[in-house]
């Protein structure tokens, strides 16, 4: 039996219907990426386990055998949110700051792809094996949790996640491997842009935020990529910059950020998103 061109057209437009009417557009996600200071250091204190609100909710991008997470489902955001055996991360608090100012019919979620001690030359959509192919063993292992290609592997948990929400905004948090490189702003562009022409978004509704490294103020090793990370809204119209300034790291190696240094930077993307949505920042309330 022939199907007929029209009734191929009117299936189509059923499911697109279908798909549509199952999107929830109360339910705003943002997307995560960059190195370690994304993925979370190792270190959850049991306060970061309580208290999380149910509304906001983290796509797992890999299984979780030890949560007893599946990839691609959705979870209750209680750290670690990027991978097993990640820590607590700017997503963390960024999600609950959120949830705790906006309407509460307003669930967020958060889906995450990070790469410990990677540049951002990972995250490039059509030369990123040239970086992979070089990386050293336990980054290669990292890599390969994410089906060898971080950003594709991104782009894929963001389109599920597309399927029950609406992307709302990026995160960044990458640039202490691109210390010092002073086209960095021009190259997280081009990642930045890929991830919106690949997720059909659009640049004035989905804006870009990036936090410092470890700031001058806590002897951060790689501070003196900050400037550089200040420069990004000169090249991208609609990113903004989170400052690191006063948030804590850790001793030993001033690369990464204690708990506490998490929680607030956290909190500081939150306050920076929140007026882009529409609502007040809590501290100018």
């Amino acid at each position: 039996m022939k199907i007929k061109p029209r009734w191929l057209v009117l299936a189509g437009l059923l499911f697109l219907n279908l798909n549509a009417f199952s999107q929830d557009t109360n339910f705003w996600i943002f997307v995560c990426f960059g190195q370690s200071n994304m993925e979370g250091f190792p270190g959850i204190e049991d306060q970061d386990r309580t208290n999380v609100d149910a509304r906001f909710q983290i796509l797992a991008a890999v299984d979780f055998p030890k949560q007893d997470r599946k990839k691609g489902n959705w979870y209750a955001a209680v750290p670690p949110l990027c991978r097993p055996s990640t820590g607590l991360c700017p997503a963390d608090f960024f999600g609950r700051t959120l949830v705790a100012n906006l309407p509460k019919n307003i669930r967020v979620g958060v889906v995450s792809v990070a790469v410990g001690g990677c540049k951002i030359e990972l995250f490039g959509k059509n030369n990123y094996q040239s970086f992979a192919s070089n990386a050293p063993v336990w980054m290669k292992g990292i890599i390969k949790a994410y089906d060898g290609n971080p950003y594709q592997h991104l782009v894929d948990m963001a389109k599920l996640a597309q399927q029950d929400g609406i992307i709302k905004g990026i995160l960044l948090h990458q640039g202490e491997s691109n210390t010092g490189d002073r086209q960095w702003p021009n190259k997280v562009k081009g990642v930045y842009e890929n991830l919106l022409a690949d997720l059909n978004l659009n640049a004035g509704d989905v804006p870009l935020l990036a936090g410092e490294v470890v700031n001058a103020d806590q002897h951060g090793q790689c501070a003196t990529m900050n400037p550089i990370i200040d420069e990004l809204p000169k090249t991208i119209s609609t990113a903004h910059v989170v400052s690191s300034a006063g948030c804590t790291a850790i001793p030993p190696d001033h690369l990464h950020f204690d708990p506490a240094g998490y929680r607030e930077l956290g909190r500081r993307y939150a306050e920076a998103m929140l007026p882009l949505l529409g609502y007040p920042n809590p501290e100018t309330k």
